[in-house]
């Protein structure tokens, strides 16, 4: 590690997002520089990562700054690399619940992002505005033209790589609502998804989140209807770096009963899209299709999620018997058990 850390973001990117406010949390010292992450590694003259995803941490890798992604097995360096503040429960059946947790926010609450900004005429046109101005501030209004129509073709035509389409909007829009009115209900009860501090699952929702509730026009007003209280968390939780961090006993066994209908609503939606899409990379399918509840989706495969699924399931094989059998149990209570069984 170097001090300080230094990583390229984006404000507009929700990954970027999720790294700055666990940095901030941990206490870190951190520089970010907000450029195009091509421009920024070339100058520096630093091979770029594949593919190029905000945000891009330079790292020391025996003596040599290299550029490194992926913010999950990022923050379980720093967490070896800076153990106070910890962000991973003590808890090993809880820790895994956590670790699904962080997947959810950052492969399925993604999908509520990318949506709502590039969906809807509104929401595009805000985004496709003030994304290159936030590359570039000093754009002058013919550039600002052409980049707003590049990028948000660009963006646009991704759609369906998280599964966007006019016959998936209404099942994402109900499963958005389905969760602000479930955070509503928790954060009544306790300030952060596991506890009284924030898991990394926290960072990684919240990620997501700031978008949501703070950049696009149509998924920010119906989380100001629905839930308040998401607001706030999403507000505060951009810099915890005040909070006095105390060990806490929370476990698999004293969780909060909203988490259970959080579990059962993931059971209706990100837990058979990740078992459909393994199912797919396995079958070699270039895209694959699921009832949802009733509601139609289909999408094109994704590598990299059914690399995710393979993960939480070594976390869950990594566990002890008694563990297992805890985490088990409480998948299975709320519909979940297939996200670890391996057919």
């Amino acid at each position: 590690m170097t001090n300080p850390v230094k990583l390229i973001g984006n404000v507009a990117s929700p990954y970027t997002r999720k790294m700055v406010a666990y940095l901030r949390y941990k206490r870190i010292p951190y520089e970010v520089i907000w450029r195009q992450a091509e421009d920024a590694l070339a100058e520096m003259n630093i091979e770029a990562p594949k593919p190029v995803l905000l945000p891009v941490f330079i790292l020391n890798r025996e003596g040599i700054p290299t550029a490194v992604t992926d913010s999950t097995p990022l923050i379980r360096e720093f967490e070896e690399a800076y153990p106070k503040r910890p962000v991973l429960p003590n808890d090993p059946a809880l820790n895994f619940i956590n670790y699904v947790l962080e997947d959810f926010g950052d492969e399925w609450c993604t999908k509520y992002m990318f949506h709502y900004r590039w969906h809807f005429s509104e929401d595009a046109d805000n985004a496709g505005t003030i994304l290159p101005l936030g590359i570039n501030n000093s754009l002058k209004d013919d550039e600002l033209t052409f980049f707003k129509e590049v990028f948000s073709k660009r963006q646009i035509d991704r759609l369906w790589v998280v599964g966007s389409n006019n016959d998936t909007a209404e099942f994402i829009d109900r499963s958005y609502k389905n969760v602000l009115s479930i955070f509503e209900t928790h954060f009544k009860k306790q300030p952060f998804l596991l506890g009284n501090f924030p898991s990394s699952c926290d960072f990684a929702v919240f990620g997501q989140f700031t978008q949501l509730v703070g950049f696009d026009p149509t998924p920010r007003k119906i989380a100001h209807e629905i839930s308040p209280r998401t607001v706030a968390w999403v507000n505060t939780l951009d810099d915890r770096g005040g909070l006095e961090y105390q060990e806490e006993n929370f476990t698999l066994d004293n969780l909060s009963d909203s988490i259970h209908e959080l579990f059962k609503e993931l059971s209706t939606s990100y837990v058979p899209t990740m078992i459909e899409n393994h199912r797919a990379i396995g079958n070699s399918d270039k895209e694959w299709s699921v009832d949802l509840a009733g509601y139609p989706w289909k999408q094109k495969s994704f590598p990299y999620q059914a690399k995710c699924l393979d993960w939480i399931r070594e976390e869950f094989q990594n566990l002890d018997q008694a563990n297992q059998e805890k985490v088990l149990n409480f998948l299975t209570a709320n519909n979940c058990q297939a996200l670890v069984e391996i057919s």
